[in-house]
Parts: structure tokens; sequence; C-alpha cells
């Protein structure tokens, strides 16, 4: 088996095991077991029917949005374990989850492999998850509350287009009573649902590229995490394989620990020269393979 044939059954694997409690699926219901609070590594909409955890971007927003309600009233509720699952998770590996794991990011990989005309992404663009990120996970939550203290889930009710796909319209075609409810709030977010998959058909990972906070965060750890792609210049031979083959266009050559890297490791398997390899915690560093040079006739 190949490396990307298993990276597609990793992120099967976990879209289907984040996602395992079938009777709240068919159920038209929304799984409230114990383990219901749990963060799971990937942008997976708590709402989801059939969901066995949290998302941790939702758990950040709810923290948030509840900060001044607890503080009022004397309680120390800071939300530590959603910062700290998110600090683990980027610690190890960076934005490993955001190519091995997320579901969201398995569905816009399947959208883009239609034979369309592909369109390179703006690199300005990118810089867009960070005002997600700041603006509606953290800023707005925690400035904009009622009058009990009490702030909203900006992100995941304006904007969140995985939690549409993910638990909006499973949730509105299983249960008849909810589309009786359908308003502009379902309209506006099904609306930005159609067009990140409009994107998707000509630009490859559009909502992870430019909207995704988690990734925002994850990516911020590619630098320091313990897992790192690793660069041989002395074999590299700029032959742009490694950048053609890219989901997301970076450069892993000259730029192999930038934070718009999700580590799906396309570029080590695409490399001729040995040039590219990985390394993580106590596992020994991949061999770089001998240059391949051209041979001449005298």
């Amino acid at each position: 088996m190949t490396r990307e044939k298993k990276r597609r059954f990793f992120q099967v694997g976990a879209a289907l095991a984040f996602n395992a409690y079938l009777p709240a699926f068919f159920r038209a219901g929304i799984f409230q077991g114990k383990i219901k609070g749990l963060c799971l590594p990937s942008l997976n909409c708590y709402s989801c029917p059939s969901a066995i955890g949290a998302c941790p971007i939702g758990s950040l927003q709810a923290g948030l949005a509840s900060f001044r309600l607890h503080l009022e009233a004397g309680q120390r509720q800071f939300g530590l374990y959603v910062l700290g699952f998110l600090t683990l998770v980027g610690s190890l590996v960076g934005r490993l989850p955001c190519g091995w794991l997320c579901p969201f990011g398995l569905f816009q990989e399947l959208i883009h492999q239609k034979k369309w005309v592909k369109f390179k992404l703006p690199r300005l663009l990118t810089h867009f998850r960070y005002l997600m990120l700041l603006l509606l996970v953290i800023l707005l939550p925690l400035i904009i509350v009622d009058e009990f203290g009490l702030g909203q889930t900006w992100f995941c009710k304006w904007v969140c287009p995985a939690g549409t796909f993910e638990a909006g319209l499973p949730l509105i075609i299983l249960n008849k009573s909810l589309r009786s409810q359908i308003g502009f709030l379902f309209s506006w977010k099904l609306a930005i649902l159609g067009l990140f998959i409009l994107f998707m058909l000509f630009i490859n990972r559009p909502f992870c590229r430019t909207t995704c906070p988690l990734g925002a965060i994850w990516g911020l750890f590619n630098r320091a995490s313990l897992f790192q792609l690793l660069v041989n210049e002395e074999s590299c031979l700029r032959c742009l394989k490694c950048q053609q083959v890219c989901p997301v266009e970076i450069d892993p050559a000259t730029n192999p620990k930038s934070a718009d890297c999700i580590r799906c490791l396309r570029c080590v398997d695409a490399c001729q020269y040995g040039a590219l390899s990985y390394s993580f915690l106590f596992w020994p560093k991949k061999q770089f393979k001998p240059v391949i040079s051209p041979t001449t006739d005298s």
C-alpha cells in the first residue's frame, strides 16, 4: 500500500471513528454520552448526530462565550482542558491531523478530484484564517454578551461549512420537525457551504487554507512540533516536483516548516532524489537516498 493510500485509509477511518454512534444518526438525534465532552483531533462538528466527541474549535468558543458569566459568578472555569489539548496536539505533530484525520479535509479532496480547470489560490487569502480565529473564535465570544454575560459561538453559528455539512444537513434531512424551522441562518450557512463546494472544484482545500481556525492554531506549531519535515539541501536539485504535488501549493524544499503545510507527505513520495524526509520523537530519521545524476554519453 502506498503512503497516499494509507493516508486515505486513515482519513476514511477517522471519519467513521469520530462519528461511530450510528443509533443517534438513525433516530435523528445527537449522541450525548459521557465521552461527548472530549475533543477530537479535527474539525468534526459536535452536533453531528453520530459524533462521539467535540470539535476543539466549538469547545474553545463555548468556553470563551461563558467566560464572563463564570467570572461574574466567582467560578474560575477558563477552558484550560481545550487549550491544553490544542497545545498538546500542536506540539506533537503540528497540522498533521489536517492532512490525515480531518473528515472535512477528506471531503474537500474528493470534490477537488473532479476534472475541472484548476486555479492557484492567492497567497494573501491564506492569512484570512487568522482573522477568523482572532475575530470570530476569540474576540466576539468574549466581547459581545447578553444581559447574563453569555456570548455566542460565532464561527460555528455563522460560518463553519463543516458543521453545516456534517450536522445541519443530516438533521434537516432526517428530522421532519426541523424542516419547518428553517430560516435565514440555515439558508446563510447553506450558501456558504455551497460557495466553498464551488471553490473546491477549482482549488484544493480552500476552506483549510483560507478559513479554518483549527488549522490556523496548529499551523503555528509547525516550526516547533516534534514531527518535522526534513530537507537535505545537498540532494535537492530544485526539480519542483514536490511543489507540483503539494495540495496547499507551498514549496516544501525551501519552507518545510510552513504554517500552511498539512503534513500529508505527498512531497516525500514525489521526490526522486531523497531530499525530503521526516522525523518524529524517537523514530530514526529516514536515510536520504543518493542523488540521481543524469548521465551523458562521451
